[in-house]
């Protein structure tokens, strides 16, 4: 009777429920689970994955296709296993940079980033976390499709004046180049989306960066042409998988020290407007 009398009034313990602190490490995985829990995101990565692949076999095939027609062979007189492999970039770039501004973008279109700030205060490190997540998803993407093109594309033109291998110079640096390319392109994205809070802004401010600006350009003067257009962010991330360099083009090195002062730029006014302003 005592024992039982003993047991009945003990004190009961109340759990106690764990104390969650905001990690970087655990900011990177609900970004990570974020970004692979949207349909949108295996879409635009596949489209992007197509893009780069299908186009660059496309091109190799009209170049072996077309050898013995001067007119066909002339546009590609120049071109090489690697360009043509290449020549998807240009359409895989938008894909992935549409994508990076739904990222950030999206979120604040339907309301779910006051969700997130709520669950990390301090903002910034939601900034960082989808930048990093997404430049390396973006990165592995490109570099993956710039790989299989080139070795399918440098199979359909072997034996051909552009033909070249895996062990050429300046392969291997120039498919890695577009792989870093394209995963960068992501982060603008990303960082776009952030800056303007608006997916049709930021989608309307990538293309314009990176397709239309150049255009506009070639209408100046050709003195300052080339004294602008290598600077441009289209042009300095090209000249990163470019094969060949000449005087109005940057260094691989010089291209791509451009290109991240771009990066830096887009993502600084992210982060000072995401720091500053009010959801």
């Amino acid at each position: 009777m005592s024992t039982l009398t003993a047991t009945a009034e003990e004190p009961r313990t109340a759990s106690v429920r764990p104390a969650y602190r905001v990690t970087g490490r655990r900011v990177l995985s609900s970004e990570w689970a974020k970004l692979w829990s949207l349909r949108s995101t295996w879409i635009t990565l596949g489209l992007g994955l197509l893009f780069l692949i299908a186009f660059g076999l496309i091109a190799s095939s009209r170049y072996k296709s077309g050898i013995g027609s001067d007119h066909i062979y002339r546009d590609f007189a120049r071109s090489t296993a690697l360009s043509l492999s290449l020549f998807g970039t240009n359409f895989a770039q938008l894909a992935l940079g549409v994508l990076g501004v739904l990222i950030t973008a999206g979120e604040y279109s339907t309301g779910m980033i006051r969700s997130t700030l709520a669950a990390v205060p301090r903002r910034l490190p939601v900034l960082w976390s989808k930048a990093a997540v997404y430049g390396l998803v973006a990165l592995t993407v490109g570099a993956l499709g710039a790989f299989v093109a080139f070795f399918f594309g440098s199979g359909i033109v072997s034996g051909t004046p552009a033909a070249m291998g895996f062990s050429h110079a300046g392969v291997l640096r120039s498919l890695l180049g577009a792989g870093l390319y394209l995963g960068l392109v992501g982060v603008i994205g990303v960082a776009l989306g952030a800056l303007l809070r608006s997916v049709a802004g930021g989608i309307s401010v990538l293309v314009a960066t990176l397709m239309l600006i150049p255009g506009l350009i070639s209408l100046l003067p050709s003195s300052w042409q080339d004294d602008i257009s290598p600077y441009l962010p289209s042009n300095a991330g090209e000249s990163m998988f470019a094969l060949t360099h000449d005087s109005t083009t940057l260094s691989p090195g010089a291209g791509m020290l451009v290109f991240l002062c771009w990066t830096v730029l887009a993502l600084g006014g992210a982060a000072y407007r995401m720091a500053r302003s009010d959801v």
